[in-house]
């Protein structure tokens, strides 16, 4: 039987990306729970969980009521040992569902491509380990992890939030930014909001011209993907003997 990674997507236009064919080559089956269009957050989450970006604050419950269910599934998660990944908005879910703190960014927004730096643990993560010392990814949010969950072993920092990337328990981790990103994705973040982004300084022909022509960068990801799918294929095989 094959793995299922049970996928939690908060809105259209934060899909899979990138990640729907590494993680199929990589033999994982993708279950997308979409609460959006009304479907309820499961209690459980098969073999493996991702929790996907979007526009909310990951403390907006009442403009995004399936928050509270979702923060649940990702402690439940966490707590059993379940391979978990959050990114961006997943992340953010994460660290307020496990005990850290996530305020709106004092720095302002930060969009388009930016520079990812590894921290010591990551030489010995099995997600960031593989990856070189510093890559470039999509970014987009406005929100920040600001205070880390008990127990997280920070991997990844940047300017100017300097918590990019965590690792929780065993089997769970928290990206900031969008490894799963393509540029059709990005293109489709700051086209309906050019005008917002121009009015607080950005060049956003030049954002999407950066990330358009990163994709060698953006397929460093890929080892991130295949090495949660390496993860889950090893969990279910532990929990099957």
């Amino acid at each position: 039987m094959g793995h299922r990674i049970v996928i939690i997507e908060h809105e259209a236009e934060a899909g899979l990306g990138y990640f729907a064919g590494w993680l199929a080559a990589a033999g994982m089956a993708c279950d997308v729970v979409r609460p959006y269009l009304g479907a309820p957050v499961p209690d459980a989450a098969g073999d493996g969980l991702i929790v996907l970006g979007g526009a909310a604050s990951a403390w907006d419950d009442e403009g995004f009521p399936w928050l509270p269910a979702t923060r649940g599934l990702i402690r439940r998660s966490v707590d059993s040992g379940l391979p978990t990944l959050g990114i961006c908005l997943g992340a953010q879910l994460m660290t307020l569902a496990c005990g850290g703190e996530v305020e709106r960014g004092t720095a302002g927004p930060e969009v388009g491509l930016g520079e990812v730096s590894a921290l010591p643990a990551a030489a010995g993560d099995p997600l960031f380990g593989a990856l070189p010392p510093r890559t470039r990814a999509v970014q987009y949010h406005e929100d920040a992890m600001t205070v880390l969950p008990p127990g997280a072993v920070p991997l990844a920092t940047g300017e100017p939030y300097p918590n990019q990337a965590y690792r929780l328990g065993p089997r769970a981790w928290a990206v900031q930014f969008h490894p799963e990103a393509t540029p059709e994705i990005f293109l489709s973040w700051t086209a309906p909001n050019a005008g917002e982004l121009a009015g607080a300084g950005f060049d956003v022909a030049a954002l999407d011209a950066a990330v358009a022509g990163a994709h060698d960068a953006l397929g460093t990801w890929r080892v991130l993907a295949e090495a949660f799918a390496g993860v889950v294929a090893g969990d279910h095989e532990t929990r099957l003997t």
